[in-house]
């Protein structure tokens, strides 16, 4: 028998972050906003789902669930997270396209599969398949603004923590200085660690070859979004000439993009983010996906419910730990060990937020 959707609340968060935080394309962060949707059911359930922003575009993802999303969600069954995802899709298509609908449709989705899994009374990562039961985790911090100093300090944090890979961010005025922090985290971190970097798409394919040439004398397993995004043929060619692997895959918000640069561009280690994909549903089509191309599924950011997704698909690849720290406003803080993160054996998605925490910064 199918849950009925009762209510709908739509709640939007501003986050401040403990210090500014800065990348090559995004300027600087000083917080992160949060939306928040729960979805109750005639028969008692309730799901809580989320998205959020670099700061950017919370009230225009709210305005657009509050509008156009939650009056239809009423009295829908909320067990068919397919079809309402589908209808979701068509509906906001025209005006959104990958837009700041995918936020919102990603917000709504989470709170049904949390609903979901409640009623079956198991985790996500169950729920979905049980693959892998942990996942590979690495420490990425936003930190282009850093001193040497304060980004070694940084690093060091990480190992302390139990990290064994660290991601940084490049993108300095000069290559010599993008590879001056490059070696110097490799001294730091030793041989046997992981070590990946990301440009923030700041670069032109021919800069981005350069690079590589000097990155790989560092042993960095990926070069993260060298160039623009939308440049298929960009990254191509920076795979080729450059000869390294390539990640990509946080600005991309539907699964049509993922497989247009599997088809005309380039990615070894896509990275689907559930919070602008499409939810839990649209992370899955990326990961299926990814599967028949025979690469392994990462994420970006949202650490505190990509773990169970990456737990439970066969192809996982890598968890990344962001510098936007959501989870502390959960009752669940990821779990490391020797460079794993565990995800939550509690019926639902994992996350279950610390209102008490968020109510200070709630705009909405």
């Amino acid at each position: 028998m199918g849950s009925i959707i009762s209510e709908v609340n739509n709640m939007l968060f501003r986050v401040p972050l403990r210090e500014t935080l800065g990348d090559a394309m995004h300027g600087k962060h000083t917080h992160f906003e949060l939306n928040v949707v729960e979805i109750r059911t005639r028969d008692g359930y309730e799901g809580y789902g989320y998205t959020y922003t670099g700061g950017v575009g919370g009230r225009a993802v709210w305005q657009l669930i509050e509008s156009d999303i939650r009056e239809d969600l009423i009295g829908q069954d909320a067990d068919l997270t397919e079809r309402i995802w589908a209808s979701l899709y068509k509906k906001l298509h025209y005006v959104g396209r990958g837009g700041i609908d995918s936020f919102a449709i990603s917000a709504v989705d989470i709170a049904l599969w949390d609903i979901k899994c409640k009623k079956a009374g198991m985790p996500l990562w169950r729920l979905i398949g049980g693959g892998t039961g942990r996942a590979r985790a690495y420490a990425g911090g936003i930190d282009l603004d850093f001193t040497e100093e304060r980004l070694l300090q940084n690093v060091q944090n990480y190992l302390d923590q139990g990290h064994t890979a660290v991601k940084i961010k490049l993108g300095k005025d000069t290559l010599a200085e993008d590879i001056a922090r490059v070696r110097a985290v490799r001294e730091l971190i030793g041989p046997e660690r992981l070590f990946m970097a990301d440009a923030n798409y700041k670069w032109t394919p021919e800069y981005a070859v350069r690079a590589c040439e000097q990155l790989k004398k560092y042993d960095v397993m990926w070069l993260e979004e060298p160039c623009n995004p939308d440049n298929l043929a960009g990254y191509r060619q920076v795979a080729q000439q450059g000869r390294m692997a390539i990640a990509a895959g946080e600005n991309f918000h539907t699964v049509y993009e993922f497989a247009h640069m599997f088809t005309y561009g380039h990615c070894d280690f896509p990275q689907p983010d559930a919070s602008n994909i499409g939810g839990i549903t649209g992370w899955l089509k990326v990961a299926a996906l990814s599967f028949a191309k025979e690469v392994p599924v990462s994420t970006h950011g949202m650490q505190e419910l990509h773990v169970s997704l990456l737990s439970g698909v066969s192809n996982s690849g890598y968890l990344e730990i962001h510098s936007f720290p959501i989870e502390d406003y959960t009752t669940h803080p990821l779990e490391i060990k020797d460079g794993y993160a565990y995800p939550s054996d509690e019926p639902g998605t994992g996350v279950v937020f610390r209102f008490d925490l968020l109510k200070p910064y709630q705009i909405y």
